[in-house]
């Protein structure tokens, strides 16, 4: 793994220098979208809605529309303008049973490595989590944006999950749900012994993404029965740049870049 982060976790006067990893990476099927015929890759062009002209890449701006249709347009210079947060501190606010928290906030999880150093530090908040059934809240900024997440404890390594601003969930507002609903004894002593029957102590390894099990096998069997063409070569002015030269499928070729310069370095592709 590589590490993405690199800071201290500080709670009171103890400080713990850690590596931040992504712990998860998503694993579906892959496609791109050609052309039947030929298998051409599809390439899209960037125009603006009100000429139908193409724009280059440097002259879009970051719009913001008001409730009432008003366009609000920001340009790099204001965002440049802003006071972005830059820390290497994961600053522990406070400690919370971690029952309170709930797990509908959770977003994304990442692994802490402490330095060598920090061993003996990093065990001890780790213990102290454990013990005391609690998880710490803390403040992070993450490629420049301040983040609120949670440090937890998994196996024998702590976790810190980013968790969604209270204004980011939504109200479930369903008027079903306010309707009386008269339950009686013998239903729910029904549900419940059906909830007992297939009670099992969860064991994630034992499912499978079917689905992504069926492409693979499809794929497979097309390979296999030699139903399959050479990927025609990209030429250069068949769609794939705009008037001023700029790759138009900008996210693509900054991957490609990455994966160029990780196997110049000799390291494993990062996880999408």
């Amino acid at each position: 793994m590589r590490a993405i982060w690199k800071g201290a976790v500080s709670f009171g006067l103890v400080n713990v220098p850690v590596r931040v990893y992504a712990a998860t990476g998503t694993k579906d099927v892959s496609f791109h979208q050609v052309h039947a015929a030929d298998g051409g890759r599809i390439r899209y062009q960037r125009t603006c809605s009100v000429d139908g002209e193409p724009v280059a890449y440097g002259e879009i701006a970051k719009g913001y529309e008001t409730d009432d249709g008003d366009l609000v347009v920001l340009s790099d210079a204001d965002l440049a303008a802003l006071p972005l947060t830059t820390g290497r501190e994961i600053e522990v606010v406070e400690f919370v049973p971690e029952a309170q928290v709930d797990p509908l906030l959770y977003d994304k999880a990442y692994y802490l490595e402490p330095d060598r150093t920090a061993a003996k530090p990093y065990a001890l908040l780790r213990e102290a989590l454990v013990q005391t059934e609690r998880v710490a809240v803390v403040k992070v900024a993450l490629r420049q944006r301040e983040t609120l997440a949670v440090l937890r404890v998994r196996g024998q390594v702590i976790c810190l999950q980013t968790v969604l601003w209270p204004d980011e969930v939504r109200e479930p507002d369903f008027e079903v749900l306010s309707a009386a609903v008269t339950l009686k004894p013998a239903e729910l002593a029904m549900a419940a012994s059906l909830v007992e029957s297939l009670a099992a102590d969860f064991d994630p390894t034992q499912y499978t993404d079917g689905y992504r099990e069926a492409v693979r096998v499809l794929v497979e069997e097309k390979i296999a029965s030699g139903d399959v063409r050479r990927a025609p070569a990209m030429t250069e002015g068949a769609g794939g740049t705009d008037d001023d030269g700029e790759v138009v499928d900008l996210l693509a070729a900054l991957r490609r870049s990455v994966e160029r310069a990780q196997a110049r370095r000799g390291e494993a592709p990062e996880s999408a």
